[in-house]
Order: C-alpha cells, then sequence, then structure tokens
C-alpha cells in the first residue's frame, strides 16, 4: 500500500517505513493451449471447440444440464422434435453422427426416451464437434464428428462435486491414488421420476407406469514413466421403463442403454514422434420382456432384445516433422457384432424360442495419414487420405424373396447359408480429406474444404426421432454403404483484438445411399425367416446452406448468435413416385440467440432464443368409403409444414459466499418463458357423419404440444 511521511530536512536522521502488502482483486486469469485467433490462423473449417464451463451457465430443461441439447444452438446443427436431444447436421440423419467418449462410440445418445443426453457434464474434459471436413483419423459417418474427453482426475488433492435438480442429482468424486502419479475420477447420476411420481399415480389409470435412468462414468490415468502413460475409462448407463396392473393380469420391462470401456497407452518416443494405442469395447442393447399372468400364475412371457457389440483396435501417430508439417498417420479395426432382434416366448410351459436368430458379423478397417503444412505465412493446408473398408462375415442365412416380394417356401432354393468365417460382401473406398486457409491479414482469412465419407453402418427408424427400438444394421449384399461428398467455404473475422468473432460458412453435401423403410412396410416379430434388410430401399439426398455466427468471447456481456438458411431433400425410386421432397427435418430458417451476463461477481443472467421453420409432415388429403371400408388418399411426402417453433428461455445464478473448502450455487431455469405452444406432432381425427341426410367423412389435424412454461431449480456444490 501507498504511505506517505512528511521529513523536515534539517539534520542527518535515519527513517524505518513498514509498507503493508496492498490487497485487490484480479480479474481470472485464463490458460489456453491456443491464441485468441485460432479461428482465423487454424486449417479447422466447421470445427467448433465447446467449453464445459460456458454451457454450465445455459437455461437447462428441469435442471439438467445437457451437452447435446447446447450443442443444437450453434449454427448448421438443428434438433429433432420438442426437447429431443437427438441432433442433426447439414442435412444428415442422427445416425450419421460419430459420438465418441474417449474414443469409444456411443449409439445412442440419448435418456428418457430422446429428451437428454447421456453424457453427464460434471465427468467431461473438453467437447469437440467437427461438422465440415474432419482429419483423416476420423471415419464411419457421413455427417459429423463429436469428440468428448472426460476429465482425468485430480493428481493433486481430493475434491467432489455435484448437483440436486428437480428429476436427478449427480455426484462425482475426484483425487489422487499416488500423488502427481496417479489419480481417478467417478461420476454417477440418478433421476427420481419414478419415487416422485409414484404417490400421485396410484389411484390412476397411469397406476403401475415406473421409469427411471442412471448412468455411471469412471476413469484411471497413471504415469508409468516420463514417456508413458496409461488411461483406463468406462461408462454405463441404463433407462428402464416398467408397467404392471394387476387389473389385466399383465406387466412388462424395457431396460436400454449403453457401455463402453477403453484402454489407452500413450507413448513418447521423441519431441518429434507420439504414439496413442487403444483397445475398446462399445455395446448398446434393447431389451423388452412382457408376463402374462392369470391367478397370479405367469401363463405367458415373451422377451425381445436388439443390440449392438464393438471391438476395437486402433494405433495412431503424431510425428512433428519439422515447423512446417505436422503428420498424423494409423490404423484401426472394429469387429462388429449385429443382432437386428431375437425373440423368444413361452407360453403355459411350451418353449417357442427360435434358435436361428439372424446376426450380422463384420470387420470394419481403415488405415490413414494426414499432413497439416505451411505453404507460406499466408497459406496453410491442411491434407488426408483415407482408406476404409468393411467386410460381411458368416455365419449367416439370406433369404430370397419372389418376384411379388415374398419369402418363397423355406427349402434349400429359398435360403443360402454361409458358415462361420466365409465372406459374404466386401466393400472399400478412398476417403480424401482437404482443407485450406488464406490468411487475408491478422485478423480475416478464407478456407475451403472438401471431404468424402463412407458409412458401413446404417440406423433403420419408422419414427421422426431416434427412439430405443431403431436398429442397426450393417451393409450387405442388398444394402451398399453410404457415400457422402462435401464442399465447404467460409470467411473469417474477428474485431476489437478478438474480442468479437464472426465467420459465414457455406457447404453443398450429397449422400448417396441413404436407406428407408419400403413403402407401407409395417414391422412385424418375423425372426427366422426373413432378413431385416430384405425390407429396406435405398436413395439419395442432397443439402446446401448458408450459416453466419457472430460471438462475444470476453467482458462481463458474452454470448453468440446463429442463423442458418439451408435446404435438404431426398429421393427414393420407390417412395413418393420417385419425385423429389424435403427431409423430416429439412429447416429453411434456423436462429440461436444466447447471451450470458455477469450481473455481478455473484450473480449472472442467461437468455436462449430459438426460431426454425416447422418440421415437415404427409397430409392427408381425403377420405372416403369403398364396400364399408375407409381408404384414406395420402398427399405428396412431407409436402405439408407444421407452425415455427421458437421460444425463450431464462437462468439466473447465484454463487454462494465463497469459502476455503467449498463452493455452491443455486441455479433458476425458466424453460419456454411465454409459455408458446410449440408442435410436436400432428395427428388426424375422423369424424364420421355419414347417418345424415348428406352424410360425410371430415378429417381434422390435431396438433399436439409437449412443454409449456416450466420452471426449475437445482443446487450445485463442489468441495
Amino acid at each position: 500500500e501507498t504511505k506517505e511521511k512528511k521529513i523536515i530536512l534539517n539534520q542527518n536522521e535515519s527513517i524505518i517505513l513498514y509498507l503493508t502488502p496492498e490487497s485487490f482483486e484480479i480479474k481470472e486469469v485464463t490458460l489456453s493451449t491456443k491464441p485468441e485467433d485460432y479461428n482465423i490462423t487454424s486449417s479447422n473449417l466447421g470445427k467448433i471447440e465447446l467449453e464445459v464451463k460456458k454451457l454450465e451457465q445455459l437455461p437447462v430443461l428441469m435442471g439438467e444440464k445437457d451437452v447435446l441439447k447446447s450443442i443444437q444452438l450453434l449454427p448448421g446443427i438443428q434438433s429433432g422434435n420438442e426437447g429431443s436431444a437427438g441432433f442433426y447436421v447439414r442435412g444428415g440423419g442422427v445416425d450419421q453422427n460419430l459420438i465418441l467418449l474417449d474414443e469409444a462410440t456411443i449409439y445412442n445418445a440419448s435418456h428418457l426416451f430422446g429428451f437428454f443426453s447421456v453424457f453427464n457434464s460434471d465427468a467431461i474434459n473438453d467437447i469437440n464437434l467437427i461438422k465440415g471436413s474432419p482429419s483423416a483419423n476420423y471415419g464411419g459417418r457421413l455427417s459429423s464428428v463429436l469428440d468428448i474427453n472426460m476429465k482425468n482426475g485430480n493428481k493433486k488433492k481430493f475434491q467432489s462435486s455435484g448437483g440436486i435438480g428437480l428429476i436427478s442429482s449427480r455426484l462425482t468424486l475426484e483425487g489422487p491414488i499416488k500423488k502427481d502419479t496417479a489419480s481417478f475420477i467417478i461420476s454417477g447420476r440418478r433421476t427420481y421420476i419414478d419415487v416422485l411420481t409414484k404417490p400421485y399415480l396410484e389411484n390412476t389409470e397411469y397406476a403401475g407406469n415406473g421409469y427411471y435412468f442412471y448412468d455411471l462414468t469412471a476413469k484411471l490415468n497413471y504415469r508409468i514413466s516420463e514417456k508413458d502413460q496409461l488411461f483406463i475409462s468406462g461408462y454405463f448407463g441404463r433407462d428402464v421403463f416398467s408397467f404392471s396392473s394387476s387389473d389385466w393380469g399383465f406387466s412388462i420391462n424395457m431396460p436400454w442403454g449403453n457401455a463402453t470401456s477403453s484402454i489407452r497407452w500413450n507413448h513418447v518416443f521423441s519431441n518429434k514422434l507420439f504414439m496413442n494405442n487403444s483397445l475398446i469395447f462399445s455395446d448398446y442393447k434393447f431389451e423388452f420382456n412382457g408376463t402374462q399372468e392369470v391367478n397370479n400364475e405367469p401363463t405367458a412371457q415373451s422377451s425381445l432384445f436388439s443390440g449392438i457389440k464393438d471391438w476395437s483396435l486402433k494405433q495412431d501417430f503424431n510425428y512433428y516433422l519439422n515447423s512446417k508439417h505436422t503428420i498424423k498417420f494409423g490404423l484401426n479395426n472394429i469387429y462388429h457384432e449385429f443382432t437386428p432382434s431375437s425373440f423368444t416366448a413361452q407360453i403355459d410351459s411350451i418353449d417357442f424360442s427360435l434358435d436361428n436368430i439372424i446376426k450380422y458379423y463384420a470387420h470394419e478397417y481403415a488405415i490413414y495419414i494426414n499432413d497439416e503444412f505451411h505453404v507460406n505465412e499466408k497459406i496453410l493446408i491442411n491434407a488426408g487420405l483415407r482408406f476404409s473398408g468393411f467386410t460381411h462375415y458368416g455365419p449367416f442365412e439370406r433369404y430370397l424373396k419372389d418376384e411379388s416380394g415374398n419369402i418363397g417356401a423355406i427349402s434349400i432354393d429359398s435360403i443360402i447359408s454361409y458358415n462361420r468365417g466365409d465372406k459374404i460382401q466386401n466393400y472399400n473406398g478412398w476417403e480424401p480429406r482437404i482443407s485450406l486457409r488464406y490468411l487475408i491479414n491478422d485478423s480475416s482469412s478464407i478456407k475451403m474444404g472438401f471431404n468424402q465419407n463412407y458409412q458401413y453402418i446404417h440406423l433403420t427408424s419408422l419414427s421422426a426421432s431416434s427412439l430405443p427400438t431403431d436398429v442397426w444394421l450393417p451393409s450387405s449384399s442388398i444394402v451398399e454403404p453410404q457415400l457422402g461428398r462435401q464442399y465447404s467455404i467460409g470467411y473469417y473475422k474477428n474485431f476489437l483484438h478478438n474480442k468479437y468473432e464472426t465467420s459465414i460458412e457455406s457447404y453443398y453435401k450429397t449422400m448417396d445411399n441413404l436407406i428407408e423403410y419400403k413403402e407401407n412396410y409395417i414391422p412385424g416379430i418375423a425372426i427366422g425367416t426373413d432378413n431385416p434388410d430384405n425390407n429396406l430401399t435405398s436413395g439419395n439426398g442432397k443439402s446446401y446452406g448458408l450459416e453466419f455466427f457472430i460471438a462475444k468471447n470476453s467482458g462481463n456481456l458474452t454470448g453468440w448468435i446463429g442463423y442458418t438458411l439451408s435446404k435438404t431433400t431426398r429421393k427414393f425410386n420407390t417412395l413418393n413416385n420417385g419425385n423429389i421432397y424435403f427431409s423430416k427435418f429439412d429447416r429453411t430458417h434456423d436462429l440461436s440467440c444466447v447471451m450470458n451476463y455477469q450481473i455481478s461477481r455473484r450473480l449472472n443472467l442467461s437468455t436462449v432464443f430459438v426460431y426454425a421453420s416447422g418440421n415437415t409432415f404427409t397430409l392427408p388429403e381425403q377420405a372416403y368409403l369403398i364396400d364399408g371400408q375407409m381408404i384414406i388418399d395420402w398427399g405428396t411426402r412431407n409436402s405439408y409444414r407444421m407452425d415455427p417453433y421458437h421460444r425463450l428461455d431464462i437462468s439466473l445464478t447465484l454463487k454462494g459466499k465463497q469459502k476455503k473448502k467449498f463452493e455452491s450455487n443455486w441455479s433458476l431455469s425458466i424453460y419456454n418463458l411465454y409459455n408458446r405452444q410449440n408442435p410436436y406432432f400432428i395427428y388426424f381425427d375422423i369424424e364420421n357423419n355419414l347417418g345424415e341426410e348428406n352424410g360425410s367423412i371430415e378429417l381434422k389435424a390435431k396438433q399436439v404440444s409437449l412443454f409449456p412454461i416450466i420452471p426449475s431449480i437445482s443446487w450445485n456444490f463442489k468441495f
């Protein structure tokens, strides 16, 4: 602190002044591995790196922080239905997003039938989304890569954090196993919807309903030496829906979810060469178990199962050749086991289990090389080449259909049998990727890119959103791999010393060999007598658009505005009379506005406003009777749109008083502040007035809305 003392200079004198340190509050210091103008100087095109800390400030539905819903607020990324955690990138389907958690594939990233994601934000370290030109080490999907890395755990001291919300609570523990050498983190979450709603449902028609989800994330890391490090991570999550009625003598139980594990060994050969070896397991399964009882004795039991398992081995190298070249190369192999559906039943002690459940076995493999090199100070090129392949192996039985599309009599002539290890079908191809950055000046650049991708696995669905009953299928002798090509160009400009970030990106994408169920197909249990891919048809898709983005990254007021203008179409020769039609989630306009305002050191205000063109749907145009049977004449596929979707969310976060070993905050959120009745789906009610003198049949479209205004509160803590 400054101290003043008057001195009279009339004699020699020694003076001692005791000065005390001055204390004052400084702004937060952020350490980053990337410069502030990284969006300008890098070769990344369509890549977004999200900070978990910023996501935690956004308004949330029912107090549940959600990574995937936050991603939907970015340009080029669209949500599905109201509240859904599924996302669609530049006209692609939900199955065209490669979602990785510590390198393990997540096949169903949603809880609560799609309303929440499976990712616990307390255990996440960083989030990288690539919607443009991914480097050659990524592959297997057409539209995007969402690469999520878990926290490693604190190597210095023990910590815990968590939160209590309206529908779930979570707890995270982390700390050293051996200080500065090994650490752990474990994070769990569970809903208590079933506990809270049970008293209110006991005397209603919904009595016996039960639903909950839970997940557990864990990671260990061990520094073996200065050049070797070992990581072991895993995830396990389940949704469980149950129903039981003593009046009906019927009960069901439906569990589904993901399980993953990965072991990674990092080794540094030198300051130029780095290696990462990974052994990965991924499992997704869905089960349906039903029991029929008479006089409290089970008379019939049935079980339905579907799922996909992966065992993967991959090896990646980073080689820093010199200041101009950074090279990546590697290879990987995935062994897939698909179980589209298996069925067992027992009625009055008679077993109807089917032994010849049809499964698919396949290897998916790839080898790649990628080089990011500086041509000069202005030009930076990221170029890569990936060769991928897919082989379907036996054992397998192919059921042949006749010209009418019917399975022939079960005989040697209608079934082709393959033994274990027999090669049934093989696909492969080259996947080039390139992106170029031209630096106009210190604050602006132009980027261009092209990439080609093969996707060898497919998601079959009868619904407009991703559900646990959807089935993953591989490419086969009937179903060819999807092929996507994307061209993109963007202009990037920063203002006021990188305080403001802006960009305009344009893209054009084609997609071949997309699949849909055949017209008027109704799924049934035909296990052992048919192949699921016999009921599919293929077609092509196209998507193009413009994406605008402006963000303020520093100061008390931060946030961004993202807007997308796009068009997405599909063309199947066997659907819609072979005519082009809009994709289900084609949206001409998509706008997101996000704002965070630090009112004071302890108080933060956040708002989110979204607007989007309505989803497309098919409308029945007329209904009539023929021989007493009602016939409905449907219009052109997806030729009508629902009303536009828009809503405003707001949240207020109050930090508790700062204590040495304990931090906490209260978060109050209001979802859909002005109570907009957004359409969830449209159904059609038939009014029959044939008994009157001038009888008629009238179809009336009726809208179902899901979420009204929803306030929520949560308490978060860390110590």
